[in-house]
């Protein structure tokens, strides 16, 4: 993964699965798809008389056309945003990343950690993935990280508890 300016430098960051754009595409196609039905409804009513005069013809055609150029935008950035999805741990802190234009880097400390939880929907079953989700004292500092492998999933939550458990402990 190309390092960026807010990252710290010398990590090796590790991807999530490649099979989390399929459920991230298959999200998008769905969720187009709707959007795309709804927004042709004026058209649809204009074009067999129910709507004459309302709403104008511009708008009719236009906001299927505006919700369609974005739809094909967001599917455009999807594979891109999945890409930019990491995590890398080090010996005191786990660091998450994520985001294309909006860059994040959170880093959790072991220490404040209060417990990590890993979920699975239907579809990231069917996909074998899940996302682990990082609890801590504030709010502001939870995370999460989709598009795991299971296995990966299941190593990281029991590792990660562990090294929580040891920094709690002082050892």
């Amino acid at each position: 993964m190309r390092s960026e300016p807010i990252d710290p430098s010398g990590l090796e960051w590790t991807r999530v699965s490649p099979k989390y754009l399929r459920v991230r595409l298959l999200g998008w196609l769905i969720g187009s798809l709707v959007w795309i039905l709804l927004a042709s409804v004026p058209l649809v009513l204009r074009l067999t008389g129910v709507w004459d005069s309302f709403p104008p013809v511009w708008l009719a055609w236009g906001l299927p056309a505006v919700v369609l150029v974005s739809a094909v935008w967001r599917g455009i950035l999807l594979p891109r945003q999945v890409r930019a999805i990491g995590y890398a741990e080090r010996d005191d802190d786990l660091l998450v990343r994520q985001g294309v234009f909006f860059q994040r880097t959170m880093v959790v400390p072991y220490g404040r950690m209060q417990y990590v939880d890993v979920a699975v929907g239907p579809i990231e079953r069917a996909f074998g993935i899940c996302t682990l989700k990082l609890h801590t004292a504030s709010p502001a500092t939870n995370a999460f990280i989709p598009g795991l492998p299971t296995g990966e999933g299941a190593r990281l939550r029991e590792q990660l508890s562990a090294r929580g458990e040891a920094r709690l402990a002082g050892l």
